[in-house]
């Protein structure tokens, strides 16, 4: 059993340090937002992830899991404390640091004996040698001859599955220069270890490294499909056919060749921006990433083309937008689609009711507080008088509605499946005006 402290209890730390007391070891997660710990004491979740209250409720009420606001309880009690705080995109797109070296220097106000200083954030390469630094820096001023380690273990969990991703890894990525901090990693990560789960024991900037290029591979796949679903609506081809024959080939794989409207996320927008800004500092091009971010800002925009030219016109023209959150299973509507498309249908006179099960609250506070968004309280509702129905986020309600219903309650009969999850011929049949992504188009 080890002591650890999780810095940062958003998405990250808080799953992180809720699965490590599932774990068996001691968990003290800290944050400098008073309610936000106040609130999870009484078992008040921030964010939306499946599976999470139970651990997060549980491992508390057992004493494995605490709550503080306090940096030297959090560091007192811990061998091995995570960073885990946000590294927002700054305006050149690259991650802004200040979070992770506050906490640095923090830790390092606070601590007496040996720790293992952990770099969860998705952080840019040379990040763990500025923490080291920032460390050494405070330690100086203290006239503290304290040794550590730094150690890059990047997050991989996939919003909507995040509990799943911690238990279950495809892979654990550890960089490290030090064979003491290593086999304390080992120690927190053992029953994932005994278990043989997959580790990639390397050094800290090739771990920095792994985060941004998988993202960015898995990004390119995105925007690479729907650059081939463009390409069949203007020839005859039916992008669905093309992904299935596609990920056949085990060389490319199934997955993440699902045409769409655009990625979104917390993720892949920030971490490809990032990534072509650390090639700019190192002098490396990094023109195919550059292109995948300029192709899915296009994508988005393209939604919104396709709309109008079906319709003609949204002017005074009452929009149904089924789905805000960037995909199903999270209340995230960070780089949504569904911002670019609702806004670009506003400009153009279009009046939006918008419908998503976990995702409006977010939606009202955060992104569309200062226009004119009607909410409905259930998809049906959502459909009433509406001249076009547009899906932007598969949840599973979507999959299977009430289609006669859906058209008596609709004024006009479009349809727009931007996730494909209908068929067009039926809904053809059934009287909808349907377009979807990557199918013979409309336009």
């Amino acid at each position: 059993m080890s002591k650890i402290s999780i810095i940062g209890t958003g998405y990250v730390g808080l799953v992180t340090g809720a699965c490590l007391s599932e774990f068996g070891h001691r968990v003290t997660c800290l944050d400098i937002d008073d309610k936000k710990i106040s609130d999870l004491k009484k078992g008040i979740i921030p964010i939306y992830e499946p599976g999470l209250e139970d651990i997060v409720s549980n491992n508390y009420k057992a004493g494995r899991l605490n709550f503080t606001t306090d940096y030297k309880l959090a560091v007192d009690n811990a061998e091995v404390i995570f960073i885990a705080v946000g590294t927002p995109p700054q305006d050149d797109g690259s991650a802004d640091l200040e979070y992770v070296l506050s906490a640095a220097e923090s830790i390092a106000e606070n601590m007496n004996d040996y720790k293992v200083i952990v770099d969860k954030s998705t952080v840019p390469v040379g990040t763990g040698r500025l923490v080291k630094n920032a460390v050494e820096k405070v330690l100086k001023k203290r006239n503290a001859h304290i040794n550590f380690d730094v150690v890059s273990n990047p997050e991989f969990l996939r919003e909507g599955a995040a509990v799943n991703d911690f238990m279950h890894p495809e892979r654990i990525v550890i960089g490290s220069d030090s064979s003491k901090a290593e086999e304390a990693m080992r120690d927190v990560y053992k029953v994932l270890y005994l278990n043989n789960h997959p580790f990639v024991f390397t050094n800290l900037e090739t771990a920095e490294i792994i985060k941004y290029a998988a993202n960015a591979f898995l990004a390119t796949k995105i925007t690479f499909i729907n650059e081939i679903s463009r390409l069949c609506e203007v020839a005859g081809g039916d992008v669905q056919q093309v992904s299935k024959a596609m990920g056949l080939d085990k060389r490319i794989g199934k997955f993440f060749l699902h045409a769409g409207p655009g990625y979104g996320g917390s993720c892949f927008p920030k971490d490809t921006k990032a990534l072509v800004h650390i090639g700019k500092q190192f002098g490396v091009d990094m023109s195919i990433v550059d292109s995948v971010i300029h192709s899915n800002h296009a994508q988005k925009l393209r939604m919104v083309d396709k709309i109008i030219a079906v319709m003609n016109s949204v002017e005074g023209k009452k929009i149904t937008v089924l789905g805000l959150a960037f995909k199903p299973g999270t209340d995230d509507i960070r780089e949504a689609p569904s911002i670019t498309i609702i806004h670009e249908l506003l400009k153009r006179g279009a009046n939006i009711t918008a419908y998503d099960p976990v995702a409006m609250d977010n939606a009202k506070k955060y992104v569309f507080s200062d226009v004119d968004i009607n909410y409905a309280e259930n998809e049906y509702e959502a459909t009433n008088d509406t001249d076009a129905v547009v899906i932007l986020t598969e949840w599973n309600q979507f999959r299977s509605l009430d289609l006669n219903s859906i058209k008596n309650r609709m004024k006009s009969h479009y349809f727009f499946d931007f996730r494909n999850i209908y068929d067009k011929e039926s809904l053809e049949t059934l009287g909808f005006v349907y377009d979807g992504v990557g199918k013979k188009s409309s336009i």
